[in-house]
């Protein structure tokens, strides 16, 4: 067995808050992301949040004010650095009034600087227009990953040393019932997340991957292998969502999110399956 890998790499997380909002992840779990950036012991010499902030709304909406406000404080606690880009007001032709609050040119600026002192950056976005900046972090010795949830740039997972996608990873997006009493991820009886690496046409059955803990080894998926952070979970077609086209399996792009429920054989069983990514409508 490999021993336990205790990193001494410096690393940076910077987080596109309203890319990540409005694309899957708006319950994102914060601690969680920053644990996943540290998973190998590493230490977050970075933590920079993005988000967009309406002066004008706060003036006259008191809940909304407060919530922000809350909201920034909470990530605050968990350590991370808060950087407001304030909303600016436009009209067009028409004469509609727009809001705009793009943070991506600050988030580029303050990677690129701070990169000097990183070994690693988390960049938490699935925008395409970030896709030069990973070049230019990777060409200044920066490992690179990025971690999003839907409507992410093709460009930008070939380009990142390695891509996550948010839905995979334990606890970073609460699933469906999820609550207090619910069993741990990857316990019998839990939610969780995964793709199927394998499929059978003409048995009409397959097996799900899912990850089970946060761990440097995300390049062994091999679950035979006792370092691996990965399970399987075994599955019958007709344990699929009703429409679901199993021709499209296997498939790494396809997430699934289901309920382990008691092995046959050694592998626990997929039940209650949906689709969570892509959505059923896109």
């Amino acid at each position: 067995m490999t021993t336990e890998i205790k990193s001494h790499a410096k690393v940076g997380v910077y987080v596109d808050a309203s890319n990540i909002s409005r694309n899957g992840g708006q319950r994102m779990q914060y601690d969680v992301l920053r644990e996943f950036a540290c998973r190998d012991h590493a230490e977050p010499l970075r933590l920079n949040v993005y988000l967009s902030y309406d002066e004008e709304r706060a003036e006259t909406n008191t809940v909304y004010r407060d919530k922000a406000r809350a909201y920034q404080s909470a990530l605050r606690e968990l350590g991370y650095k808060v950087i407001e880009k304030r909303v600016k007001w436009f009209q067009d032709e028409a004469g509609n009034r727009y809001g705009k609050a793009n943070a991506d040119l600050d988030m580029a600026v303050d990677v690129l600087l701070q990169s000097e002192n990183l070994d690693r950056v988390l960049l938490a976005t699935g925008d395409g227009d970030f896709v030069q900046v990973v070049r230019a972090l990777q060409n200044k010795g920066c490992r690179v990953e990025t971690l999003a949830f839907d409507n992410v740039s093709e460009e930008l997972r070939r380009e990142s040393d390695m891509f996550v996608s948010g839905y995979l990873v334990p606890g970073l997006l609460p699933t469906r019932g999820d609550d207090y009493f619910a069993p741990l991820w990857g316990a019998m009886g839990s939610r969780v997340r995964g793709y199927c690496y394998h499929h059978d046409d003409n048995k009409s059955f397959g097996f799900m991957r899912f990850l089970v803990k946060l761990s440097p080894y995300l390049w062994k998926t091999d679950s035979r292998d006792s370092d691996s952070p990965y399970r399987t979970a075994f599955f019958h077609d007709s344990s699929l969502p009703e429409g679901f086209n199993v021709m499209k399996l296997p498939s790494r792009n396809h997430i699934f999110e289901f309920t382990l429920a008691e092995p046959n054989g050694k592998q626990p069983v997929a039940t209650d399956i949906a689709l969570v990514h892509p959505t059923p409508s896109s």
